[in-house]
């Protein structure tokens, strides 16, 4: 399997190849050949000289021993740190060196990590965040420790718990660095568990980062990614569909309506056809209903209004009563779409039911929707209606909890 750290952080930095990696580096200094890049991705990694180890933690963003490399405790060469760095780096450097965990470590770590993937739906992110970082600092600490088919099971649970840690980060809390880094880590995990439908997960979340700032390119190359790591499966069509669905709401940020339908009915017609294999139980973001969203938030950038109206009410009819961050998003799509139609009245009743459900679940994607219809319905702004909604928008309790998340 090689060092998988490296390998999966040197695709997460953009370089597709051992040798875009080496061109890189001779970019920042000495020469580097191919070669070089191999060894470090090797089983063995021997630790780079002190000047290319800079370069190439500086390239990477992570310190040499989250890259996969022994490095000495008194080593200078480490590279620089944020908080999810220095987490990881103290797992590593207090490990309990000639220990080994029993065989079921990583059973009895997977069972918190399933909690935690159903407690996202009801728990407030800044309460589920810090115990879900400190599981993942556990299992960093913890993977040392184990080998064989128990440290597969264990990595395979830590890339899930590191995932979910960065969804919390960039959708609920709305953090989008600090979920690029968890990403990363995820990314790692997923290589050292060798799980390749984790890694094409991963690799589609962080799509999402420049998908959402409009940058094409970047997550156009993810998704290329991801989807080869998805090939590598087998892939279910849950998954196949749900990356169409992601590569979709990225062209529609891009301005790319017409390519995110057509993506969308794409995922449509595989959801149709089925497949032989089951989805992966943390894929449990995504259902057909979810896809539907997508469209109608698509056909509603699209200018198709009539369309997203009646998709957007038939998701909110069909969407499970658990869904309390998805029905927070559909409301504010069907509000923009009245506000669109110049139905305010109606726009600012379905924007108050949002507030109403972000008052029990808060989730910072349903906010913003509900902030976007509000910049909508400016040429109402002395209507009563929206007077009324700003009372509510902007109350004690609505803005300070905006405010602090």
């Amino acid at each position: 399997m090689g060092n998988a750290r490296l390998k999966a952080a040197r695709i997460a930095a953009g370089y597709r190849s051992q040798q875009d990696l080496a061109d890189a580096l001779s970019r920042l200094g000495p020469p580097v050949g191919v070669r070089q890049v191999r060894r470090w991705e090797s089983d063995t990694p021997p630790l780079p000289h002190p000047d290319l180890a800079r370069s190439l933690t500086d390239l990477l963003g992570q310190p040499l021993d989250a890259l996969g490399f022994t490095v000495p405790a008194d080593s200078a060469t480490r590279g620089p740190a944020g908080p999810p760095l220095a987490v990881m780096r103290a797992a590593v450097r207090t490990q309990a060196a000639p220990a080994r965990q029993p065989a079921t470590a990583a059973v009895d770590y997977a069972a918190v990590t399933a909690a935690h993937r159903r407690l996202y739906w009801s728990v407030a992110p800044a309460v589920l965040h810090p115990p879900v970082t400190a599981h993942a600092t556990l299992g960093w600490a913890l993977l040392p420790e184990t080998a064989g088919a128990t440290r597969r099971g264990l990595a395979r649970a830590l890339a899930e718990t590191c995932l979910l840690a960065g969804r919390v980060e960039f959708f609920d809390l709305r953090e989008p660095d600090h979920a690029a880094d968890t990403y990363v880590r995820a990314l790692q995990a997923a290589g050292e568990a060798d799980d390749p439908l984790l890694g094409a997960a991963v690799l589609a979340h962080m799509a999402f980062i420049p998908g959402w700032a409009g940058d094409r390119d970047a997550a156009a190359e993810r998704m290329t990614a991801a989807r080869t790591y998805a090939r590598r499966g087998p892939a279910s069509a849950g998954l196949l569909a749900w990356l169409d669905a992601v590569e979709a709401e990225c062209e529609t940020r891009c301005g790319n309506t017409r390519t995110a339908l057509h993506l969308i009915g794409h995922a449509e017609d595989v959801l149709a056809d089925g497949g032989d294999h089951p989805d992966p139980a943390w894929l449990d973001w995504f259902s057909p209903v979810r896809l539907a969203a997508f469209k109608g938030n698509t056909q509603l950038k699209a200018g198709h209004h009539p369309q997203a109206r009646a998709t957007l009410q038939g998701v909110l009819e069909d969407l499970p009563a658990d869904a309390d961050k998805q029905r927070t998003v559909v409301l504010g799509d069907l509000a923009a779409v009245e506000a669109a139609a110049g139905r305010p009245d109606e726009a600012c009743a379905y924007a108050s039911r949002a507030l109403d459900q972000l008052d029990v679940t808060w989730y910072a994607m349903g906010m913003e929707r509900v902030r976007e219809v509000r910049r909508a319905l400016a040429p109402w702004q002395h209507e009563p209606c929206v007077r009324a909604l700003d009372e509510r928008l902007y109350g004690w309790g609505t803005t300070l909890s905006a405010l602090a998340r």
